[in-house]
């Protein structure tokens, strides 16, 4: 019977074919044990001299790193292994015998395992963590399934930008300037009112000189948007969002956290409600920290996001942001118009932010003094401007960045292992 090492549980005590490569081995003169994976998981091959034909052991002594094969025998529970079953050979058949394989069980430096990502994939903490972003994904899709949202796609190439061009990849697009995405979101709001509750996605770009263990030039977002949806809702549905995919994580995960080494107990903190605090609030806070150079109206970077986390066992939300460092289509507090109706969620153990998100304004008079004061007057943004002209609503909405969440999540220290192909600063290879 041919099965997967993901679905073995099923045929204790059977005679199975997985189709596999050998990740590694040892031997001895009478054993050999053989780390198979074939995509779903990885499994230990015992082959015993005493069992198997001579041939069958010879070729289990002798098969290389990454050779391709069709291994043949009998599941078994093995309480020791953390996977909890073992394969107990009988058979082996090559398919394409591997030679030089490059990256070995030694240590090797980043920059050679980046060169040769196609191959790092292969190895079990770089599956892992794809496993776990493959479990966010499909558990995003999931909660906002469940919520009556809508999944529309924004566009990758557009005319204009959601926060402005100095980190934007310019292309031309026939006779005209056009720009890779850096966000869906202008896009998003059109769809919420066609829909009420839309999320996206998809890639996104950012060409910004930065070199950092969070910054990715292309990464990948989740972008809800949600019509009659106020700022302090929104609050609650990403707090909501964030605890759903976190104990999905921990759910489903608990072979890939173990090969991690990751704490679950703190994973297991994430859970609604998450403290707030204004952007006032935080100023203080950190200079109690002892930064003593922050000033009102400076955006917060990664020691200060750090310094705030430390206070909170779980993600902290910063609130009310000065209107001056944020985008130009962000709601001012009624109450107090130097600030916006916003947020960023600050993760915990230095992760930094992985959410941003606000209301928007929805009053076309304000919306064209926006417009006025950024010099958006140009027609890329006309169609953006009528969303408020023809039965504009409150709304609101955030974007999720994938990567950073999957660090988080994985404890993995830098976001170039979150992705399968990462395009930093210097590297558009492999």
């Amino acid at each position: 019977m041919k099965t997967t090492i993901s679905q073995v549980a099923k045929h204790v005590g059977e005679e199975v074919t997985i189709g596999a490569w050998l990740a590694n081995k040892r031997s001895s003169g009478k054993i050999a044990f053989l780390q198979l994976r074939d995509g779903t998981g990885f499994i230990q091959g015992v082959v015993v001299k005493a069992e198997v034909e001579e041939a069958v052991f010879q070729a289990a002594k002798n098969i290389t790193q990454e050779t391709s094969l069709y291994v043949t025998g009998t599941v078994a529970e093995d309480t020791r292994s953390p996977f909890g079953y073992e394969l107990q050979v009988k058979g082996l058949e090559v398919i394409h015998e591997s030679t030089d394989f490059p990256i070995t069980p030694k240590e090797h430096g980043t920059e050679f395992l980046m060169d040769h990502r196609h191959l790092w994939l292969r190895s079990k903490k770089q599956h892992a963590v794809m496993k776990i972003r493959n479990e966010i994904i499909r558990s995003t899709y999931q909660f906002f399934n469940d919520h009556d949202y809508v999944k529309i796609d924004p566009p990758i190439l557009t005319g204009s930008s959601a926060e402005g061009t100095t980190e934007l990849f310019h292309t031309k697009y026939f006779d005209e300037e056009a720009y890779l995405s850096q966000s869906g979101q202008l896009y998003m709001e059109a769809a919420a009112m066609a829909f009420g509750k839309v999320f996206s996605f998809g890639p996104t770009f950012r060409a910004e000189k930065s070199k950092t263990r969070r910054h990715l030039i292309e990464f990948w977002m989740i972008e809800p948007e949600m019509a009659f949806v106020e700022h302090e809702e929104s609050l609650e549905i990403q707090e909501q969002y964030v605890s759903f995919i976190a104990q999905s994580v921990l759910e489903n995960c608990k072979l890939e956290l173990d090969i991690l080494e990751r704490d679950t107990d703190k994973l297991a903190k994430i859970q609604a409600p998450f403290p707030r605090i204004t952007y006032d609030e935080a100023i203080d806070l950190l200079k109690e920290k002892g930064f003593d150079d922050i000033e009102w109206g400076e955006d917060f970077g990664a020691p200060h996001e750090t310094a705030i986390a430390e206070s909170f066992d779980k993600p902290v939300f910063i609130t009310h942001y000065p209107a001056e460092i944020k985008a130009f289509y962000m709601k001012p507090d009624p109450n107090r118009p130097d600030v916006v109706l916003c947020a960023d969620l600050i993760a915990p153990e230095g992760y930094g932010e992985v959410i941003g998100g606000s209301q928007r304004i929805d009053d076309l008079a304000l919306m064209e003094q926006r417009y006025q004061e950024h010099n958006l007057t140009g027609d890329a943004y006309q169609w953006y401007l009528e969303l408020r002209k023809y039965g504009s609503v409150p709304h609101s909405g955030f974007g999720l960045g994938l990567e950073r969440t999957v660090a988080w999540f994985a404890g993995v220290e830098h976001v170039r292992e979150t992705i399968p192909f990462p395009r930093l600063l210097n590297r558009l290879y492999p």
